[in-house]
């Protein structure tokens, strides 16, 4: 009979590739899932989320525990302590179990001999376990995020960073778009009542459903027919702002992996829709998102910042630009962001932000619409980005979303509400 491959190792490697090779986490996963059984794909995904949710507090723990790191070859070993810490801590693996499992890691990853080292860490802390989280409650680290981004969110937000900090560290509700072109808001619902979940409808965005409890998509009414779409609410912000009609040549530019172009087409199903983005691999889920849904759009691989590659001299009616960003506002999606960002990136980000900007508006016709969005929660990419824009483009008009002195609409991550989200809508006065 196979022999069922060790969770902890695999999780122990995979987070191993994201801290020390830079790897995102949503590429490394999927292979590693593929070598588990159905039932134990969530447990890894879990122990893969956790351990980088709750990453600084971890290696402080290590710090404490051992008298000097796990280096060169043995570093994988490091790790996999970190899977053990993190099991004791926060989950409901009985702790014999979890520590027999993370301690068998050390043979899948060829190193027996550690065996001894890795059970004594791990009893030591059960042992400390009280006295050592007490004493992490007042350690620089207890937010756990990066430092550089904890000041920047303290700057930007005096009187709320440290909510955005807690919600950042929350695992994150499922939200669900459901197909206006099947059935109202209020109808699916019902269907999923009748299914047995719980869902709520979104008080301001007209197709957001959240879930009480997650589950998995084979479980809601429709959802191989198109009826519905995992999809935030804070991303579904985006349709009424771009307000798209039957039609219009519309561009959602950046659009993998093809949510939003998918509800623009369930909003405006005779509109035509080029989809652009620059990362051909990941336009691969655009085809796949369309083809569910039955829908078509052109779908080109491009650079936004060179619009007369792909462009073809079009012009459109509205522009979707959901800009390349720090990803700060989905960061309790993907934990690994924290680790992978550098304080470097935010004016190099804000920079390619505002060539993108300036690139495509020429291709706006007069009286068009550009819906810009980011899913970061930081000024320099949101409203310090469209206020320079507004001040260097003579024919660009803020409609909506604030004031020229404070542009856009900030939503900031809430545990029952959407992601962190940026939006501001720009008119071209014609």
């Amino acid at each position: 009979m196979k022999k069922s491959p060790n969770i902890r190792s695999l999780a122990a490697q995979a987070v191993e590739q994201v801290v020390e090779k830079g790897q995102s986490l949503s590429n490394v996963l999927p292979a590693l899932q593929q070598k588990v059984p159905e039932k134990d794909k969530a447990l890894l995904q879990e122990l893969c989320f956790g351990v980088l949710r709750t990453l600084s507090q971890l290696e402080w723990l290590i710090g404490k525990l051992m008298s000097r790191p796990m280096t060169g070859k043995q570093r994988t070993v490091h790790y996999l302590i970190m899977v053990g810490l993190y099991q004791l801590m926060y989950t409901r693996i009985p702790p014999h179990a979890a520590l027999a499992e993370t301690v068998e890691g050390a043979v899948v990853i060829k190193r027996p001999k550690l065996k001894g080292l890795i059970n004594g860490v791990l009893r030591e802390f059960q042992r400390q376990q009280e006295t050592l989280v007490g004493e992490f409650a007042n350690h620089d680290s207890r937010f756990l995020h990066p430092s550089w981004l904890v000041k920047r969110l303290r700057a930007a937000y005096p009187t709320q960073w440290e909510a955005i900090l807690e919600a950042n560290n929350q695992r994150p509700p499922m939200w669900l778009r459901v197909n206006r072109q099947h059935h109202s808001r209020d109808a699916w619902l019902a269907l999923l009542e009748e299914s047995g979940i719980q869902g709520f409808a979104h008080p301001v965005y007209p197709d957001a459903v959240r879930l009480e409890t997650p589950a998995p998509v084979h479980a809601l009414p429709g959802f191989e027919q198109g009826w519905v779409t995992v999809q935030d609410a804070s991303a579904q912000g985006c349709l009424p702002l771009l307000a798209p009609q039957n039609g219009e040549e519309i561009l959602d530019l950046c659009a993998a992996p093809g949510g939003k172009t998918t509800h623009i087409l369930e909003a405006a199903p005779q509109a035509t829709v080029l989809a652009v983005d620059i990362d051909e691999q990941r336009l691969g889920r655009v085809y796949e998102n369309l083809k569910r849904l039955g829908m078509k759009a052109t779908v080109r691989q491009g650079d936004g910042r060179y619009p007369h590659q792909w462009a073809e001299g079009k012009q459109f009616d509205r522009i979707l630009l959901d800009a390349p960003c720090s990803a700060t506002g989905v960061i309790r999606r993907h934990p690994d962001i924290k680790w992978l960002r550098r304080d470097r990136d935010i004016p190099e980000l804000a920079e390619l932000q505002s060539q993108i900007l300036d690139a495509v508006w020429p291709l706006l016709k007069p009286g068009g619409a550009l819906v810009y969005a980011t899913c970061s929660v930081l000024p320099e990419e949101n409203t310090q980005q469209v206020a320079a824009f507004l001040k260097r483009t003579a024919d660009a008009r803020l409609t909506e979303t604030g004031t020229p002195d404070a542009p856009g609409i900030q939503n900031l991550p809430a545990s029952t509400e959407g992601d962190g989200f940026f939006y501001a809508k720009l008119v071209k006065q014609g």
